[in-house]
């Protein structure tokens, strides 16, 4: 029986899933393909650490080279997280021939362009199904079960932590502050969990996405980006009662030669198949043109789920080496001079305004006056009755279809009001 030597580079949360699987499943894997998986050498940053995962010290090292001069390891896998030195090891296995799988959606999104290039260059085996969705196999939906599509669209609820987060706040009316503590006691967030708050490890995801879906590498700096922070329990529960649901959105369509890629929290029909996502799963809605509208859903993150993506990225490095044939390069590596990434400032949604004014004779006249002054057109309006003396009220209007940049303009001018006592919030609505 064959025996296929791996490297592990980093033994977290991840990288101890990746070794409990194979572990485990040593059996399985062995009826099942006739391949013997081993993990030769292990990278870590101290290998006297205590580890709860009884594993052979002599697996341990603080030495990449040791890894990479290894002749007998054939597939690396880099589960470190971060940019550096992630991308150095990524790109120095590659160059050394090496097969390589990672689970690190930001080095690919951020660096993914001399990433990619160098896979097709050594003709070296590239996986990076763990990158986004955890076990859910949208990378492997993406470039072999709908490669004879052109995608249209790609968007999906791609954090666990966020969508946890709005779903408690709006089942139980938990404050976002209250909501957040318990998604860290649970463990699905992060003891600094900003980069999931901020909207940018959904960036990252949809960075990428959108690079195989169209073909093109789309730099991370490229998305558009919002997060949570500014979310309530007020906004919830007024969506709701308009018949909208709050998620985080990560989002990417071609028209032509532009692409709309962006993350944002945005106001989704009640019966809209995503509103029905809770907790911290993700789901991912891919629209093709010959397969039309196809979901995957499931768990998101965790030790579990993403090990699993890693074992199957292994497992297909493997029948590269074993056939001795390269891998097709599937890559986003072609470039389209006229192909551009459209600016928000030009996007057309429907939209959610809460205003916080004084509760006076004449105020929404003004409110609704600057919005017809730059061609808003009011859909609805709820106007709330004074709780204190003298004290600011909410005003919530949704709009028909407006173009982004004269939105922008209008919530300006009417934030400069004397009567407005906060800034507005403001969400997009999709249908």
């Amino acid at each position: 029986m064959r025996i296929i030597n791996i490297a592990l580079l980093g033994f977290g949360t991840v990288g101890q899933g990746v070794y409990e699987l194979l572990e485990k499943n040593r059996d399985l894997l062995k009826t099942r393909l006739g391949l013997e998986f081993r993990i030769k050498k292990i990278l870590v940053r101290d290998k006297h650490k205590k580890r709860e995962l009884k594993v052979p010290r002599e697996l341990f090292t603080t030495n990449f080279e040791e890894i990479l001069k290894d002749e007998d390891i054939s597939i690396i896998c880099e589960l470190m997280g971060g940019i550096e030195p992630a991308r150095s090891y990524i790109l120095s296995a590659l160059e050394t021939g090496k097969q390589v799988v990672t689970a690190n959606k930001a080095v690919l999104a951020e660096r993914g362009a001399e990433i990619f290039e160098t896979a097709k260059r050594k003709r070296a085996y590239l996986g990076f199904e763990a990158s986004v969705g955890g076990g859910i196999p949208v990378i492997k939906t993406l470039r072999e079960a709908l490669v004879g599509n052109q995608i249209q669209r790609i968007m999906g609820i791609v954090n666990g932590t966020t969508n946890y987060i709005l779903t408690k706040m709006l089942e139980q009316g938990l404050s976002f502050e209250k909501a957040l503590e318990e998604a860290k006691i649970k463990g699905f967030a992060e003891p600094d969990p900003s980069l999931d708050l901020k909207g940018i490890d959904s960036a990252h995801k949809i960075a990428l996405l959108g690079s195989l879906s169209f073909g093109v590498f789309i730099p991370f700096e490229k998305v558009y980006v919002e997060g949570i922070e500014e979310i309530t329990l007020m906004d919830l529960q007024f969506a709701k009662s308009f018949g909208y649901i709050i998620k985080l959105l990560a989002e990417a369509r071609k028209i032509k030669h532009q692409i709309e890629i962006r993350v944002f929290p945005v106001l989704l029909p009640e019966n809209h198949i995503l509103t029905s996502i809770r907790l911290n799963y993700n789901a991912i809605l891919i629209k093709g043109d010959f397969v039309g509208d196809i979901l995957l859903y499931g768990l998101g993150a965790g030790k579990a789920p993403t090990a699993s993506a890693v074992v199957s990225d292994i497992v297909e490095a493997s029948e590269y080496l074993i056939s001795q044939n390269s891998p097709l390069i599937r890559y986003p590596l072609k470039e389209d001079k006229e192909l551009s990434i459209k600016p928000i400032e030009k996007g057309i949604f429907k939209y959610y305004f809460r205003f916080s004014a004084l509760d006076q004779p004449g105020v929404l006249s003004k409110i609704s006056g600057i919005l017809g002054k730059y061609g808003i057109s009011i859909s609805s309006v709820v106007q709330m009755g004074r709780q204190k003396k003298k004290g600011a009220v909410p005003i919530v209007i949704l709009t028909h279809e407006s173009e982004e940049k004269k939105v922008s303009l209008a919530l300006e001018e009417i934030d400069r009001l004397e009567v407005v006592k906060a800034k507005t919030q403001s969400l997009r609505i999709l249908e």
